[in-house]
């Protein structure tokens, strides 16, 4: 089958998470013997600031992922034609240009015969609705949406006729468990800064905690304005910027225990969209303590798979208890281990897409033998 991505990057996850699921998509695919092509656009924000922050970045990917690459284009001389022929089918991920939706969308009523589907894996829908109503979906075959309260607004609000719940996954041919190698901290957090969305939450269930137990620690992600990195400092977390995806293996390999602190956004507006840094830290058998989200699809087991911390105090003491007890920990990180490579791998995400692609038009849903 061939398919094809409109993505915002596959070669930059600066502060761009969809990256880290695409990336184990297109490998999987590709691994089953798919075509597959990514494009996307030139001058991405995220790309553009990653070249600026880390100007190598682009050969470290491809030493990373010799097995990946993408097409950059500049959207007024994209032969989108060229593109789309003989496709069968296409993915649209959301934080594309309105312009590009609509394009890809009348390229498909103007005959198209590929399966056509739009990929949503923000909180726009629930938080910036206005934002949302620009895109026109209505050639699209549906929407494939990260989480199941999405879904249902998608389909409540006529913007799509059709929506399946895709949520993200771990891309376990890089998130593994690894040997610890060196000195070993206590205690690691990735995640970005964002746009002031769990300033509060990083608080009370991060600096707060690491302050009282005196946890050696280490704080990875970008946007983090100098009040953040003093606050950070002053609680014995060492802050070291941008980490390529592809590295945070290494960096779960060398703490002891990592927090979940999820965006405002999703514990509210979206309840049962965890994104995808849990997915991927117990995909690296490192024990996980979250702060409060609501669980609605039953993705894990609290308590088995992960501890969950109602507040700052008890965040406190579960790390001190996790720490404290190497049975615990080690039970926290087989279980949270079995629970991915059962159920939330990209492997197990590309068997639900060929599956929806099997709905759509008259697409093979295998690769041709």
């Amino acid at each position: 089958m061939r398919v094809v991505f409109f993505a915002h990057s596959l070669l930059s996850d600066w502060n761009h998470g969809n990256a880290h699921f695409l990336r184990g998509i297109v490998r999987e695919l590709g691994g089953r013997g798919h075509d597959v092509s990514v494009y996307e656009p030139r001058d991405s924000w995220s790309l553009s600031n990653l070249l600026v922050d880390r100007p190598d970045a682009l050969e470290r990917f491809a030493e990373a992922y010799p097995d990946l690459a993408s097409t950059r284009y500049d959207l007024p001389t994209l032969d989108l034609d060229g593109v789309l022929d003989r496709a069968d089918l296409v993915l649209v991920h959301e934080w594309n240009e309105p312009e590009l939706v609509r394009r890809v969308g009348e390229a498909r009523a103007a005959g198209g015969r590929f399966g056509l589907l739009f990929h949503d894996t923000h909180h726009r829908a629930a938080t910036a609705p206005e934002e949302m109503e620009r895109y026109e979906l209505q050639s699209y075959d549906g929407v494939l949406a990260f989480g199941e309260v999405l879904r249902e607004l998608y389909l409540e609000r006529g913007w799509a006729e059709r929506a399946w719940t895709w949520h993200e996954a771990a891309d376990t041919t890089v998130f593994r468990p690894l040997p610890h190698v060196g000195e070993c901290r206590e205690l690691v957090w990735i995640g970005n800064w964002g746009d002031g969305e769990r300033t509060g939450e990083l608080r009370e269930f991060l600096t707060v905690p690491a302050d009282r137990l005196e946890l050696r620690g280490t704080v990875h992600g970008v946007r983090y304005p100098p009040a953040a990195r003093a606050e950070l400092a002053a609680c014995g977390l060492a802050y070291r910027g941008w980490l390529p995806n592809y590295e945070a293996p290494a960096a779960f390999a060398r703490h002891r225990v990592t927090v979940h602190v999820p965006r405002r956004p999703y514990v509210r507006a979206l309840p049962g969209i965890p994104t995808i840094r849990p997915f991927e830290a117990l995909a690296c058998g490192i024990p996980l303590v979250s702060a409060p989200w609501e669980d609605a699809e039953g993705l894990f087991r609290p308590g088995v798979d992960h501890l969950v911390a109602r507040d700052g105090a008890e965040m406190t003491a579960l790390l001190r208890e996790v720490l404290a007890d190497d049975e615990l920990a080690g039970g926290l990180a087989a279980a949270g281990l079995e629970t991915i490579r059962s159920r939330h791998t990209c492997a197990h995400r590309v068997d639900e897409l060929l599956a929806v692609a099997a709905q759509l038009r008259p697409v093979p849903a295998e690769a041709p033998a």
